[in-house]
Formats: C-alpha cells, sequence, structure tokens
C-alpha cells in the first residue's frame, strides 16, 4: 500500500492498468471496487487465491492481503490518573480533532453537546456528508461524520449512516473528548460527572465497524480519509487476533501513512491476553496500549438455600428482592435435540432445556454473558470460573461469577439437596487498592513480528469504565435485554486506547509541533512505573507503565524519529529497496550505509531477545531532544537486578545549553541469563525531570 502517485495521474486509471496487466483481456471481469487515492496508493478487487498470488507478483505492486474482518477491542478513571478537572489546558485543545475509528457514534448524547465550541478549526477539510433520510447531523463537537461498507453487505441491524447502534464506538469517543456530564451512572454504579481527556477537542467519525465486524478495506478507508481531511490523533480501538507483517496489516499500513503526515495513531493491544505473545497491533509508528485497573471494583453475592453466602464478580443490576429461585446445574439440562450434558454444561445458546430452565437459576461452566439462559427463560446465572477473576462482567440477566473452589462447593450442593435453591444479589461497588495492574484480559508481548521492540508501549485504564453509549443497544449487548441507558460501563483494551487518545491530544494542545514521535516519547518516558510483583508478566503486560497525562506535557527530553528513521528500520528487517520506494513513492533506498538495525531506532524503551546463557554484548543508540529547560544537565540512572547481566549508559551526563539540542548515548547490555524476563530501567533526571525508559532482556517469545 504505497504512497499516491506524486506525478498527479489518476489512480483508477493506473489500477485498471495494473489488472489489464495482470490479466490481459479478461481484466474487464474484474472490478474495482474501491480505490485509494487521497492519503495513499491501493485498491480493493475481488480476486480468487490464485489470481491474488499473480498480482501479489507483480514489481509496482508492494503487497496483496485479504479484506478479512477485524474485531472491536471492547469515568473516575481520569481522576485515578491525578488528571482533574481543574488541570491546565491550553487554549490551542479545540483546535485539535481526534480521528475515531469504531461503530459509529450517537450524536444526540450529552457528551457530544456543542455549546461553548465555536466552528471547527480552519485546517479542517473533512465533511459530514450524510443523507437526509439517514437522520445523522454533525455539530461543532461532531464536526465530521463518514461510514464504509466497500461491499455493500449490511444486516438487518445495521444502521447505514455514521449513527451507533452498537454503543462501542459511542463509549470510545466519549472517553476520548466527551463533555462534562453531571449524574452520569449505570443504575447508580459509577454515579458521578462522565468527562472525556479532552473535552474542548473535536470529533471526527469514520464507522468502519457493523454487526458483523470491520473489514480491512473499509479501515484503509477511513485512514484514507482521515488523514487527508485534517485530523490530529487517529484512535482505532480495533484488531485482529493475531498479529500481522506490517505491510500485510490494514491498521499498520494506515498508521504509517498517517505517520508521515504528522498524525499519531493510538491502537488497543487487544483482548487475547494473558496468553504471551497474543498482542495484535505492534507496529513501531503507532503506540499501543494495554488495559490496567482502576480503584473501582465490583462483586456480586450469592446464597444458597443452605444459607452459605459466596462471593463473586459481576455488574448485576437486578435486584431479585432476596427471593430464593430453584437452582439447576446447565449440564443437567441439555436441549436434547441441538446438544449434549457436556454442551449444555456451557450454557451456550440453545443448548438448554427451556423446559428445565425456565424460572430458576442455571450453574454454568464458561464465562459467558448470559445470552443461552437468557433465551432459555432462566432467572439466573452462576458460572465456576476455571480462570482469572480479576475483572466483573455487565450480565444479561442476574448473576456472578465465582472461582471453581465455591463453584464447586455450589455444583455439590445441587447434586446433594432435594431442592436446591439460591438467591443473587445486586452488586457492591467496593475500592481495589491493589490498582493500577494490568488486568487478564489485555493481550501481552513479546513483539511477534520484531521481538527487540517492545509492545505493549503503555498501559491505561481499560476496566468498568463508565461512558456514553447508543441509548438502542442493550446494556449487555445481549438481544432480549430490555435495559437501554445513555451511559454504560465497560472493559476491555478499547476502554484503554481512547485515554491514551486523549493524552495524546491534551499533548498536542500544547505542543501543535511535535511529531507523533515526539508525542509517543513524552507519553512512555512519563508514566508511572507499576510494579512486576502484581503483574508477572512485567512490561510485556504494562509497556512503559501507567498512562500519567499531566506529566506529559513536560517531558524534558524527547526520543524522537522520524519517516527516514523508520525507513532504516524497515531496512534492516529485510525490507528491499524497490519494495519501499513503492510504499514511500521517494527515492528510500536500503543499502550497507541506510541499514539500520532495530536496536539503532531512536525509540523510548530497550528490549533484547537472547537465549539462555548466551553471551550478550548489544549496544543501543540512542538521541533525546531537550524540551525542558535550555540550560540543564541530565544523569544517568540505571536500575537492575543484581547478577550477570550488566547494563552501562555512555556517556551517563548530558549537558544541554539550549532548547532542541540533541545528545546522543550508547545504552551497552553485557553478560548472560538464564531467567525468563529480566527487568530493568533507565532515568535521566536532571532535578526536574525524570525521563525514564524500561529495559528488558527475555529468552523466550511464547
Amino acid at each position: 500500500m504505497g504512497d499516491r502517485p506524486s506525478d498527479g495521474s489518476s489512480t483508477s486509471l493506473l489500477h485498471s492498468s495494473l489488472l489489464e496487466d495482470a490479466f490481459g483481456s479478461e481484466f474487464t471481469t474484474k472490478t474495482v471496487i474501491h480505490s485509494y487515492k487521497r492519503s495513499f496508493n491501493g485498491f480493493v478487487v475481488d480476486l480468487t487465491e490464485e489470481e491474488a498470488q499473480k498480482i501479489a507478483g507483480m514489481n509496482s505492486v508492494v503487497s496483496v492481503f485479504l479484506n478479512e474482518k477485524k474485531r472491536l477491542h471492547t469515568t473516575k478513571t481520569w481522576d485515578f490518573m491525578g488528571f482533574s478537572q481543574q488541570v491546565e489546558r491550553a487554549s490551542l485543545e479545540s483546535d485539535v480533532i481526534i480521528g475515531i475509528l469504531d461503530s459509529g457514534i450517537w450524536p444526540e448524547s450529552e457528551s457530544f453537546d456543542d455549546r461553548g465550541l465555536g466552528p471547527p478549526p480552519s485546517k479542517w477539510k473533512g465533511s459530514c456528508k450524510v443523507a437526509a433520510a439517514a437522520n445523522f447531523t454533525c455539530n461543532n463537537k461532531i464536526i465530521g461524520g463518514k461510514y464504509y461498507r466497500r461491499d455493500g453487505i449490511f444486516d438487518t441491524n445495521d444502521i447505514i449512516s455514521p449513527r451507533d447502534n452498537d454503543g462501542h464506538g459511542t463509549h470510545i469517543a466519549s472517553i476520548a473528548a466527551g463533555k462534562l456530564v453531571d449524574g452520569a451512572s449505570l443504575y447508580g454504579f459509577g454515579l458521578g460527572t462522565a468527562r472525556g481527556g479532552v473535552p474542548y477537542a473535536r470529533i471526527a467519525v469514520y464507522k468502519v465497524c457493523w454487526s458483523d465486524g470491520c473489514l480491512a478495506a473499509d479501515i484503509l478507508a477511513a485512514f484514507d480519509d482521515a488523514i487527508s481531511d485534517g485530523v490530529d490523533i487517529i484512535s482505532i480501538s480495533v484488531g485482529g487476533l493475531a498479529a500481522s507483517d506490517y505491510f500485510s496489516d490494514p491498521i499498520a499500513i494506515g498508521a504509517f501513512h498517517a505517520m508521515k503526515e504528522g498524525v499519531l495513531t493510538v491502537t488497543s493491544a487487544g483482548n487475547e491476553g494473558p496468553e504471551r505473545s497474543s498482542i495484535s497491533n505492534v507496529s513501531p509508528w503507532s503506540l499501543s496500549v494495554a488495559a490496567s485497573t482502576i480503584d473501582r471494583k465490583f462483586f456480586t453475592k450469592v446464597k444458597l438455600g443452605n444459607s452459605q453466602i459466596y462471593e463473586g464478580t459481576s455488574i448485576n443490576t437486578f435486584d431479585l428482592k432476596k427471593k430464593m429461585y430453584p437452582l439447576i446445574y446447565g449440564g443437567d439440562a441439555p436441549n436434547s435435540t441441538t446438544s449434549s450434558g457436556s454442551i449444555s454444561s456451557l450454557c451456550l445458546l440453545d443448548s438448554l432445556d427451556r423446559n428445565l430452565v425456565k424460572g430458576k437459576i442455571v450453574l454454568c461452566d464458561a464465562p459467558i454473558i448470559g445470552r443461552g439462559p437468557l433465551f432459555a427463560g432462566a432467572a439466573g446465572m452462576v458460572t465456576r470460573e476455571f480462570g482469572a477473576n480479576d475483572y466483573a462482567e455487565l450480565l444479561a440477566l442476574p448473576g456472578s461469577f465465582l472461582d471453581i473452589v465455591d463453584g464447586n462447593k455450589i455444583f455439590q450442593y445441587i447434586n446433594t439437596t432435594r431442592s436446591p435453591a439460591a438467591t443473587i444479589f445486586k452488586s457492591n461497588e467496593a475500592n481495589d487498592t491493589l490498582a493500577p495492574y494490568v488486568v487478564s484480559f489485555s493481550s501481552r508481548g513479546p513483539n511477534p513480528i520484531t521481538p527487540d521492540i517492545l509492545k505493549p508501549d503503555i498501559s491505561a485504564p481499560g476496566v468498568n469504565i463508565l461512558a456514553a453509549w447508543s441509548p438502542i443497544s442493550p446494556v449487555s449487548s445481549v438481544e432480549g435485554d430490555k435495559r437501554f441507558l445513555k451511559f454504560n460501563m465497560l472493559s476491555g483494551t478499547s476502554m484503554a486506547s481512547p485515554h491514551v487518545s486523549a493524552a495524546a491530544a491534551y499533548v498536542k494542545s500544547f505542543h501543535p509541533t511535535w511529531s507523533p514521535s515526539a508525542i509517543k516519547s513524552a507519553l512512555m518516558t512519563t508514566a508511572t512505573p507499576m510494579s512486576s510483583g502484581i503483574n508477572l508478566d512485567s512490561e510485556f503486560a504494562y509497556g512503559s507503565g501507567n498512562l500519567n497525562p499531566t506529566t506529559a506535557v513536560n517531558p524534558g527530553l524527547l526520543y524522537d524519529s522520524e519517516e527516514a528513521d523508520y525507513i532504516k528500520f524497515l531496512c534492516g528487517q529485510g525490507y528491499g529497496t524497490r519494495f519501499l520506494q513503492f510504499v514511500t513513492k521517494d527515492n528510500a533506498a536500503c543499502s550497507k550505509a541506510t541499514n539500520g538495525t532495530v536496536w539503532d531506532l531512536n525509540y523510548p524503551s530497550f528490549a533484547l531477545y537472547t537465549s539462555p546463557w548466551k553471551n550478550i554484548s548489544q549496544t543501543f543508540n540512542r538521541t533525546v531532544t531537550s524540551v525542558g529547560s535550555p540550560m540543564s544537565v541530565y544523569r544517568a540512572k540505571v536500575t537492575a537486578p543484581a547478577g550477570p547481566l550488566k547494563i552501562q549508559v555512555n556517556p551517563d551526563t548530558l549537558s544541554f545549553t539550549s532548547l532542541g539540542q540533541k545528545l546522543p548515548f550508547v545504552l551497552t547490555i553485557e553478560g548472560k541469563t538464564d531467567k525468563a524476563i529480566v527487568s530493568a530501567s533507565l532515568e535521566w533526571d536532571d532535578g526536574v525531570h525524570k525521563v525514564r525508559s524500561p529495559i528488558i532482556v527475555y529468552i523466550s517469545i511464547s
């Protein structure tokens, strides 16, 4: 997916010509579904696998990849991070535009009220071109609204406009830039003032996700438009099940072209944790975000007919008034026409016998949100959880997730009692004193594409986040759930990503000329360190640490990079000159002089993948730019565990005489290790600023 033609030639004609070159007279049977021509060069076409391979082998083609579907990676948080309503704000905040690539937006939400905002900034080149019948209107808060579905295939539940019938996109947008709304809550839970991180920033909506997912072709089309429209930050909480090669991944491709135009792309890490190397968005020119907890947790008690009480987790808004209901094990109530007891024990949709389950509380062996029991007419559900139980799900009916020990006790109670019964209490809200820590579902590193680039980059709140919602979507997102609200509480790296998008916009409002990598560096090097004692995957869970927006505005030093640095990195990764020239449409060339190793990319973190007891002698070349005080002296402090690894910095003192001055240093790791992970850090300190970078040495990717 290369740059657009620089000679003014028509991209549509070029694409048709390419098909003619590939298929000769048969090219007339191939129709270009969509041409990308505003910010980069590419097109969508239906091909067989054999035809795709033929085109992929052509000299003028950078890459060919499937139009596969990506998935959505599903407010107290700002105060929890020390980012209060009274924080200093720049007058340019209302000039910052965040592009949200998601499921759309609910424009009537109070979070997107435009009172107090003037017209869009003059740099804005986008539009809100929606048919009158679509009943969607932009304002001075939501300044752009577009939707994409290149194959033209919609579900009956889809609204063919930028309007959000799912809720996810509305939630994301309000976390990032929602206005202040007093009295927001989920049936009283989380009651307070809901607000985004940059409430005066503008929002441009690019709807790429529908009821069946988010197509790669649509994601690229949205990137193409967003870059050309003039957004400052792109926030996309979408990803695949696994990481892809950089130029086979539409998000990495779009983010690369965004970077070239000075736009930072913030992505969610994914929800496939805690497995190692489960992170899906890993390009070094984007910012990947893990999900951490806040000091709010929910627990839900279950009382049995024998008066025993067990405590689990969920967000249960239902009140059964202490009424006892018959209790049954899902495995004892199989729908004989569709499932067996081993399947019905999981309580999946259509697996339960409605005649046996209706009006009863069901014990299930899988952590489901309740679609199966709800459709079978159950009064409630209890699950015995085999995995981590560190976050609360909002269920479609009364329910609680118990750990395996307590769940087994309930199972035993059912099997030893003539008429087992139970009730489920409404959830209680409590303080989580261990927060912040990275939640189990958050995807982990190491980076499966480039192991020596640490991913994720940073963590941010992504658990039990209250934000705006689409009032036509049930709060549990389960059809049949009759609860429809204007605010909802969700968990996911999807919720973490817009916190960082907002922080990036906040930094941008103070420093409008900073590059995407400069903003990224500021966020990473000022992040609050996290404990590897709580997060056993250490930096592979949380990256540089937990987001701290307040300090990011004044980081002291920056690790800055530009397109040329990423080209050198890609050369070192084995991408050839011809390939890169098609991507960049300039004279980018790979040679011994320009090939850059991964360790020389000016990244704000340090990672080294090695083998057990292998002798290590690895140098990392870095350059930092002074943005703190004109006259300053920074001293290096390396914190590392005792052992055979030795980490040194040369020089260990950097003396700056002016703002914008750049000084290089070399970090060297020597020795050997047999430990799975060795965590260390480098901190540059001038007495005012503490510029911290994580260092990680490890011996296993999986």
